[in-house]
């Protein structure tokens, strides 16, 4: 599917949650929930670090705020959209609650490229796509528009503390 103008406000305000985390301390991820009609219900920012619980991904708040106040029938309908591809405990989540489709600005892969590039650790979780781990979800992404934005902040939170 395209990427419309109505994803890309969406979007944009994913990427400002995540410059949120970024100035808190923690990982630079931000997502929203938007129900079929153009609302948004939800949104949240990463808490890994600032919680202690590496589950603190805003796309897993998502999945665990739709369960609770929506139906089946608007959890399908609804859109998430993240600034980056969700992880595979996230896609999980949202396939097993049934939410509709995924839009991200920018994909796993090329996440993991831009922390492998300053030097960074790799994470604890392989890194698959998606539709690896749901493969009925219908997702969109990455979106180049707003690419670097979302890399600059991966780079900055990823560079090991002795390389500034």
């Amino acid at each position: 599917m395209a990427i419309s103008d109505d994803d890309l406000i969406h979007l944009r305000r994913a990427v400002e949650l995540a410059r949120e985390a970024s100035a808190a301390g923690d990982g630079p991820f931000g997502s929203v929930l938007v129900d079929g009609g153009g609302r948004e219900r939800f949104a949240d920012r990463n808490r890994e670090e600032s919680t202690g619980d590496a589950t603190k991904h805003p796309e897993f708040e998502i999945a665990r705020w739709a369960a609770t106040n929506l139906t089946a029938v608007e959890r399908a309908a609804a859109t998430v959209y993240t600034s980056g591809e969700h992880c595979a405990m996230c896609s999980a989540a949202h396939a097993w609650v049934g939410l509709g489709r995924i839009v991200y600005v920018a994909s796993s892969e090329q996440i993991a490229g831009w922390r492998r590039e300053v030097g960074a650790a790799p994470g604890a979780v392989a890194v698959l796509p998606i539709t690896a781990v749901a493969p009925g979800l219908a997702v969109d992404g990455p979106v180049d528009e707003l690419v670097p934005e979302v890399r600059a902040l991966i780079e900055r939170a990823a560079r090991p503390a002795h390389l500034g």
